[in-house]
């Protein structure tokens, strides 16, 4: 298999985990002009919507890998929200920020003069290629 599946859905999970642990809340930053994503339009602000994902103020949650899922009242009204998690744009701690913005990019482009084969190049030169690494740091 050549392509892997999207990281995004893992990385949701894991920091969701991180703020619960942690005892802080997790918001869930969401492209609402997206196609699938079913928010009250009143909480859409300039096409985004922030929602409050911790456990206290959501059920049924599903965090799922194309989907994300979960019960939540809005104005006293129950209603069911699903994100795709291709709209999920960032997942951070209320309280302090901490968390992950997600980028559009797609999957790293091939080491310059690969052959497509996903192993040791076997150059260890260091010549040729860029240096730079694909990673981005997360604060």
């Amino acid at each position: 298999m050549d392509e892997m599946t999207s990281s995004r859905p893992y990385l949701i999970r894991a920091l969701f985990d991180w703020i619960v642990d942690n005892g802080m809340t997790p918001h869930l930053l969401v492209d609402a002009t997206m196609p699938g994503v079913q928010v009250p339009p009143e909480t859409v602000e300039e096409g985004r919507v922030v929602l409050n994902i911790s456990p206290t103020a959501t059920g049924a949650m599903d965090l799922g890998n194309e989907t994300i899922c979960f019960d939540a009242r809005f104005g006293g009204q129950p209603m069911t929200v699903e994100v795709p998690v291709a709209a999920a744009q960032a997942i951070y701690a209320r309280e302090n920020g901490q968390g992950m913005l997600f980028s559009d990019d797609g999957p790293p482009p091939p080491e310059p003069g690969g052959d497509g084969d996903d192993g040791p190049s076997g150059d260890d030169t260091g010549g040729g290629g860029s240096d730079r690494s694909h990673l981005k740091v997360v604060k």
